[in-house]
């Protein structure tokens, strides 16, 4: 498929009032296969938390793309990131999700690798009658073409001709330092995952997360539930999200989109005091100021493209995605939390976890059942284009507004206001970017 042909998918032309999507991105397997090579493949993607392998010879594993990583930490301490495969005949070195080995020994010839994925070795090679061309090749485990640690978040690349790491995060460090920063120590997995499947396109979680529209609609049970607890109807007084800044006029919402796919929408916190971090504001004030300190009291939800979202509007979670099929993606969640606080503040921020975001929580069912809906209505091939992209058109800026210049960004683009603009120009940076490398890839 050449560029010329995927040109056909998207239709970009803002400055005259028009942005639209083509349906075959969210049900076409030849695209989900370029999908997997020129994306999730050739660009960046998160692989996880420095802190899930803390300790020498600690190891997890993980995907590019649809090809098995393992992180792995050597004896020195230093991370490494290589292919999961034995070099003799490709079986997986570390079939568990996550451990402890100084030694991984493959399970069906026996060849032996360091936590540095060195080749230790072959096993019989004095009785292999090997050639001196097989003892000119390298018998370690294959590293990974660059592997970037940002603050204690790991991403890996598979193309040696991506952009170095701080260049492909962007200013979206300022929102990520929003995370890490609230506490000396960093932020730590709270211990436990959830892992789901739904029955539909990956683009389509890309887009919730950052869908502001969708809210009061798909969770209109959980904004119930929310109302019954405050005026007392229900014994559960949990306070988990503040929906009075959904539908407030005085709540100032916001967004900006980066290079390279990211986005993130913000806003305001009409009720700072149901928020984990609350207790620990002054603390972080005296750290890291007092605009910082604000904003991390701020909802926010950020997508670093392709694959971690991290929202915060209800405790604090991260999402990371893996597409299976066009049809079929596969999501891990964690909550996240600042390293060192209470035990009366980490118990409320995981109820709040549990609450909203948790795989059996009241919010994270609506989605996959309105992905799967969306999944199921393109089987309307009569119809080509979505008309999802258009709300805030006239009013999304280029460059930074005023709440980019005051946190020293500079987003490609801005928009805030009131609640009810709920814009969906914030989808628009992750298609550009997904016809950027399907056009690369392409060539």
């Amino acid at each position: 498929m050449t560029g010329r042909d995927l040109d056909q998918f998207v239709i970009d032309r803002v400055g005259d009032g028009e942005f639209n999507v083509h349906r075959d991105l969210f049900r076409d397997r030849t695209l989900f296969d370029l999908e997997m090579k020129h994306i999730f493949e050739g660009s960046w993607v998160f692989l996880g938390l420095a802190s899930q392998a803390p300790n020498p010879h600690d190891y997890f594993t993980t995907w590019i793309g649809r090809q098995p990583v393992v992180i792995m930490r050597d004896a020195t301490g230093v991370l490494g990131a290589f292919l999961n495969s034995c070099r003799h005949r490709g079986a997986t070195v570390c079939p568990h999700e996550q451990g402890h080995a100084k030694y991984h020994v493959c399970p069906y010839h026996g060849w032996a690798y360091d936590s540095a994925g060195k080749n230790l070795d072959v096993r019989d090679r004095q009785h292999g009658q090997y050639s001196a061309a097989f003892d000119r090749d390298s018998h370690d485990l294959a590293a990974i073409a660059k592997f970037g640690n940002y603050r204690g978040f790991l991403f890996g690349c598979l193309n040696a001709d991506a952009p170095p790491l701080p260049q492909h995060l962007g200013d979206t460090r300022f929102f990520l330092d929003l995370v890490v920063d609230q506490s000396p120590h960093g932020v730590e997995l709270v211990p436990g995952s959830s892992t789901y499947t739904f029955n539909g396109n990956w683009k389509l979680q890309i887009e919730n997360c950052v869908d502001v529209y969708h809210v009061l609609s798909a969770h209109s049970s959980f904004v119930k539930i929310v109302e019954r607890r405050r005026s007392g109807e229900s014994a559960n007084q949990l306070e988990a999200l503040d929906f009075a800044a959904y539908r407030s006029a005085a709540i100032t919402r916001g967004s900006f989109t980066f290079d390279y796919g990211h986005a993130v929408i913000w806003a305001q916190n009409a009720t700072p005091q149901i928020r984990p971090l609350f207790p620990m504001i002054d603390e972080i004030k005296q750290r890291v100021g007092a605009i910082k300190a604000e904003w991390m009291l701020y909802s926010r939800n950020l997508t670093l493209y392709p694959n971690v979202q991290i929202a915060e509007n209800a405790s604090l979670q991260m999402r990371v995605i893996r597409p299976l099929a066009v049809d079929k993606t596969e999501m891990r969640i964690y909550c996240l939390a600042p390293i060192g606080e209470s035990d009366h503040t980490r118990t409320f921020r995981i109820r709040q976890y549990e609450d909203f975001f948790n795989v059996s929580g009241l919010a994270t069912p609506d989605d996959t059942t309105c992905y799967e809906d969306c999944q199921t209505g393109y089987r309307a091939h009569s119809i080509n284009w979505q008309q999802g992209y258009a709300r805030g058109i006239t009013a999304v800026q280029r460059g930074a507004d005023d709440y980019a210049k005051t946190i020293g960004i500079t987003p490609v683009t801005s928009q805030h206001g009131p609640h009810d603009i709920q814009d969906e120009t914030i989808f628009h940076a992750s298609y550009r970017e997904w016809l950027r490398l399907m056009k690369a890839g392409a060539k």
